[in-house]
C-alpha cells in the first residue's frame, strides 16, 4: 500500500509548480473540464459521418514522461467521436468506447484525429476513431464509440 501511496504523490518540484498554476477562468455555463479538453484542436475537414481535427500535443495532456497521457486520448476519443452525428437529429451520448493504446505521442508532436461513422440502427450509432502523429504517420490510438441518440423532444 506503501508503494503504490508513494506513487501518486507529487515530487517537491511538482508541488511547487501546481502551487503556481492559474486556472482560467470557465465562461458562464462552460465546464472547466472541456475548456482543458478542447482547447487547441483544430477542425481541418467534416463531411457527412466524418470529422478530422489537428491538435499539437500541449503539456497541459502529458503525463510525468512528456507523452500524452492516456486519459486525454480517452477525452479525445470521447469527443471527437461524438462530434459525428446526423445533421436535424439531437446530439447523442456516449454508450461504450474501447480504445487500444498502440504508441506513444510526445510533447509538441502534431496530432491527426479521425472520426468516421460506423452506421446506425434505430437510435443506436458506432464510430470509428483513429488518432495518428502527422508527421510520421504513425498510429497513436485506435477506438471505437458507441452512441445512443435520445427520443426528440414533442414539445
Amino acid at each position: 500500500m506503501e508503494n503504490a501511496k508513494k506513487s501518486v504523490e507529487l515530487t517537491e518540484d511538482e508541488l511547487e509548480a501546481f502551487s503556481r498554476l492559474i486556472l482560467p477562468e470557465p465562461q458562464t455555463g462552460e465546464c472547466i473540464y472541456n475548456h482543458f479538453a478542447i482547447t487547441g484542436i483544430r477542425v481541418d475537414r467534416v463531411e457527412p459521418g466524418f470529422v478530422a481535427c489537428t491538435l499539437k500535443v500541449p503539456p497541459r495532456l502529458t503525463d510525468r514522461a512528456g507523452n500524452l497521457a492516456n486519459g486525454a486520448i480517452a477525452n479525445l476519443v470521447d469527443l471527437v467521436g461524438a462530434s459525428v452525428h446526423f445533421r436535424g437529429l439531437p446530439m447523442n451520448v456516449s454508450v461504450d468506447i474501447s480504445i487500444s493504446y498502440l504508441s506513444k505521442a510526445k510533447l509538441g508532436d502534431e496530432l491527426e484525429i479521425t472520426s468516421k461513422s460506423l452506421g446506425q440502427r434505430g437510435r443506436y450509432s458506432g464510430v470509428s476513431i483513429l488518432v495518428r502523429n502527422k508527421a510520421t504517420g504513425e498510429m497513436i490510438a485506435e477506438g471505437r464509440h458507441s452512441l445512443f441518440r435520445s427520443a426528440a423532444s414533442k414539445l
